[in-house]
C-alpha cells in the first residue's frame, strides 16, 4: 500500500480511538462533579497510634451554666494526678489538637514535664469566654458588694475541680493548678475558698491588685497600653482584636489624641463596659480595694501548699505574687506558702529562660524552675513522692547570675527585719553618696513638659498585643522593655541622672528599695519615675555589646495626687516641698566592682502610662487641653530635705540558706 494511504488510514484509526477516549473521559468528568470531595466522615489515621485520649465536655456549675472544659489522659494511666487551667484564652487551643501525634506535641511546651511525668492535664475556659456558657465580667469580682450574685471564680474552680474528681475515672482524686497572669488569678481565686480535693496550687505573675501595681495602674497612674488587650479580650466571646488604628507609633497616636479618655472615645472604646468601670473610678475606692486578692487571701488563709512565682522584670504583672505571698507572710502562713522570683519577663516560665533582652542567664532558668521546683512540688502533694525540699524563698542574683535560697523575704526593710534599708542620697553635681549631704539649701530642676513627654522606650513604639512580624525587625519587644538600655533618656533636660563613683567593692542588694523624694513642682499635679540602674563598665571584653550600659534593675511610678492617700487624692500645693515615697519592685542583686550606681529622675513614662496633666482636675481621664502645662519640677537634696532610694544593702552571703 501507498505510504500516503497507510498515513490516511492510520488518521482514521487514531481519530477514532481519540473520540472513544473523549466519550469515555466526559462520562467520567459526570460522575467525578456528582459527587462531593469532602466525605460526610473521615479519621485521620495516626503513624504508630496516639498515646493519650483527649475528652470535650461541658462541666455545669451550680447555676446550671456549663463550662468548656477539655481533659488529657495519658493512655494506660492510673491513680495519675490532675493540673487544671482555668482560663479566657481558649482552653481548646491551649489543649492542642485531638489529632495530634502525641500527647507531648499537642500541649503547651510549659506542659513537658507533666507529660512525662504521667499527668492528667486538663484546660477550662472561665465563664463567658470561648466554649463556655454564661456572661464574661473582666476579672470576676469575688462575690459581695462587688458581685450579688452566687457564683465567681471561687465557685467555679470548686464546681468544676468537684466534678472532675468524681467523673475522670483515671484520676487518684488530688487536682493541682497551675497558670500565668490572669490563669494565675483564677487560681488566687480558688485559694479563697478551695475544694477539698485542691493539693497543691502554683499562681505565677498572678493578677492579684491591679490598681497599685498590676495590669492597669501603678500607684494612682493609668497603663494606657494595656488598652489594647482589653479591647481585645472584652470585644466579643472568641478571640478579639486590639484597638485599629492608622498610626504606626503608639507614642503619636496617644499624644495626638488629647486625654487618655479622649484617646478611648474617640476609638469607642467607652462602649466597653470594663473601660467605663475604670475611668469612672480613678482612686484607689471601694470598686478596686474590694477586689484586692492579697487582702482577702489574708482575711482567710487556706492551708493549700501554695507556690507562688514572679518575674523580676515582669512587664505586666510585677505586683500579684509577691505581694500575696507578703501578706500572708504577715498573717502568721508561710508554713504552706513558698516564693520564687526568677530573671523573667511575663509568662517567661512558659516558654525559655536563658536570657531576657540583651542579658543571658545560666542556662535555661525556666526549665530549671519547672523541672527542679514545680514538678517536685507537685510531686510531693498530688503523688505523695519525695520532698520538695523548695527553700521558704528562692530568688535568682541579677549580678551574680544564679539562684540563691533564703528562709525570709525581704531580708532587709524598713523594719522588723535583721538588716535595715540604707539611704543613697541624690548629692550635688549628679553624685550619689551613702553620705548625707550637708547643704543647707540645694536642687536640681527640670521642666516636665506635657507636650513632649519622656517615652519608655525609644521610638517608634508599637502595640504590644499586636503580634510582632517580619515588618518590626530591630523593635525592642514590649517583653524586655524593663531591661532596656536607659541611655536612651540619659542626658535629656528632663531626666535627672545620679551617679556614684565606680564601684571598688560589690554593692548587695536583696530586698525592696524604696524611693524617698523631696520635691516642688510649679503645677498641682505631677508624676514621678525613679529608676534603680547598674551602669556596666565602657568596657565588657566578654560581651561587647554591654559596655556602658545602663540596666534598670527597678523602677516605678507614682502619680502625686496620691502621695498622701491613694484613696482621697488632693492637689499638690504649688511651690511648697512634699514627699514622695513609693516602693519599688524587688531586686536580688550585686552592684560589681567596676560598675557604678544610678539613679534616674522624671515625670512621664509616655504612652505605656497616661500624660499628668500637671493640673489638679478630679479624673485625669476627662482632663482638658487647657488643663496640660509645662511645670518646673525642683528635687531637693538639701540637708534638711534630702532626696534618696533607700537601699537593702547587706553582706557577701547574707541570709541565703543555699
Amino acid at each position: 500500500m501507498h505510504a500516503f494511504v497507510k498515513q490516511a488510514c492510520l488518521a482514521v484509526v487514531m481519530g477514532a480511538t481519540l473520540a472513544g477516549m473523549a466519550f469515555m473521559v466526559q462520562a467520567q468528568d459526570a460522575s467525578l462533579v456528582s459527587k462531593d470531595d469532602i466525605p460526610q466522615k473521615f479519621d485521620d489515621v495516626v503513624p504508630g497510634g496516639q498515646d493519650f485520649t483527649r475528652r470535650e465536655v461541658m462541666v455545669p456549675m451550680r447555676d446550671g451554666t456549663k463550662l468548656f472544659t477539655v481533659i488529657v489522659v495519658p493512655k494506660g494511666v492510673k491513680d495519675a494526678p490532675i493540673i487544671l487551667t482555668r482560663t479566657p484564652y481558649n482552653a481548646a487551643e491551649r489543649a492542642g489538637s485531638a489529632k495530634a501525634t502525641s500527647m507531648a506535641t499537642a500541649l503547651p511546651h510549659a506542659d513537658a514535664a507533666f507529660v512525662e511525668a504521667k499527668y492528667i492535664r486538663v484546660y477550662q475556659d472561665v465563664r463567658g469566654k470561648y466554649g463556655s456558657e454564661g456572661k464574661y465580667i473582666m476579672m470576676y469580682p469575688p462575690r459581695g458588694p462587688l458581685n450579688p450574685t452566687k457564683t465567681d471564680e471561687t465557685t467555679d474552680s470548686w464546681d468544676t475541680i468537684d466534678w472532675l474528681v468524681k467523673h475522670v475515672p483515671e484520676s487518684n482524686g488530688r487536682v493541682g493548678m497551675i497558670g500565668s497572669s490572669y490563669e494565675g488569678e483564677t487560681i488566687v481565686m480558688a485559694l479563697l475558698d478551695p475544694h477539698p480535693a485542691l493539693k497543691a496550687a502554683v499562681p505565677e505573675s498572678p493578677m492579684v491588685d491591679t490598681y497599685m501595681g498590676d495590669d492597669w495602674f501603678h500607684y494612682g497612674a493609668f497603663r494606657q497600653m494595656m488598652l489594647g488587650y482589653v479591647h481585645m479580650q472584652t470585644m466579643q466571646k472568641g478571640a478579639g482584636a486590639v484597638t485599629p488604628t492608622d498610626t504606626y507609633d503608639k507614642y503619636e497616636e496617644y499624644l495626638r489624641a488629647g486625654s487618655v479618655g479622649d484617646y478611648i472615645r474617640s476609638r469607642g472604646l467607652d462602649k466597653l463596659p470594663f473601660v467605663a468601670r475604670m475611668m469612672a473610678h480613678p482612686a484607689y475606692d471601694d470598686f478596686w480595694q474590694g477586689q484586692d486578692l492579697a487582702r482577702r487571701l489574708a482575711a482567710k488563709p487556706s492551708t493549700v501548699p501554695t507556690l507562688w512565682e514572679q518575674g523580676l522584670f515582669d512587664q505586666e504583672d510585677m505586683w500579684g505574687a509577691n505581694h500575696a505571698w507578703l501578706a500572708l507572710k504577715a498573717a502568721g502562713h508561710t508554713a504552706n506558702n513558698w516564693l520564687v522570683m526568677g530573671p523573667w519577663s511575663h509568662s517567661q516560665v512558659n516558654g525559655k529562660g536563658y536570657a531576657v533582652g540583651a542579658f543571658k542567664w545560666e542556662g535555661d532558668t525556666a526549665r530549671q524552675y519547672n523541672r527542679q521546683m514545680v514538678l517536685p512540688f507537685f510531686e510531693q502533694y498530688l503523688r505523695d513522692g519525695q520532698p520538695a525540699k523548695l527553700a521558704r524563698v528562692t530568688i535568682y542574683n541579677t549580678g551574680d547570675d544564679r539562684w540563691e535560697s533564703f528562709q525570709d523575704w525581704p531580708t532587709a526593710c524598713a523594719s522588723g527585719c535583721g538588716t535595715h534599708l540604707k539611704p543613697l542620697y541624690l548629692a550635688k553635681d549628679a553624685g550619689l553618696t551613702f553620705n548625707k549631704p550637708g547643704d543647707a539649701e540645694a536642687a536640681d530642676t527640670y521642666v516636665s513638659d506635657p507636650a513632649k513627654p519622656v517615652p519608655f522606650l525609644p521610638r517608634p513604639v508599637l502595640d504590644p498585643f499586636f503580634g510582632y512580624g517580619s515588618d518590626y525587625a530591630g523593635y525592642i519587644p514590649w517583653s524586655s522593655w524593663l531591661v532596656h538600655d536607659q541611655r536612651f533618656v540619659d542626658g535629656r533636660s528632663d531626666v535627672l541622672s545620679y551617679e556614684t563613683p565606680v564601684l571598688t567593692s560589690a554593692v548587695r542588694v536583696q530586698g525592696i528599695p524604696v524611693a524617698d523624694l523631696r520635691a516642688m513642682t510649679t503645677g498641682t499635679d505631677g508624676d514621678f519615675v525613679v529608676k534603680l540602674i547598674d551602669v556596666f563598665p565602657s568596657s565588657v571584653p566578654s560581651d561587647p555589646s554591654i559596655g556602658g550600659y545602663q540596666m534598670a534593675i527597678a523602677m516605678d511610678i507614682l502619680r502625686g495626687r496620691y502621695r498622701e492617700s491613694f484613696e482621697h487624692p488632693s492637689a499638690i500645693p504649688a511651690n511648697t516641698p512634699q514627699t514622695y515615697k513609693f516602693e519599688l519592685p524587688n531586686v536580688n542583686h550585686v552592684f560589681q566592682p567596676g560598675h557604678r550606681i544610678m539613679v534616674q529622675v522624671q515625670s512621664s513614662l509616655f504612652p505605656l502610662y497616661d500624660r499628668n496633666p500637671q493640673t489638679y482636675v478630679p479624673n485625669i481621664f476627662n482632663a482638658k487641653p487647657a488643663d496640660y502645662r509645662a511645670a518646673t519640677i525642683s528635687v531637693l537634696r538639701s540637708d534638711s530635705q534630702p532626696s534618696a532610694v533607700w537601699l537593702p544593702v547587706v553582706g557577701r552571703g547574707a541570709n541565703r540558706v543555699d
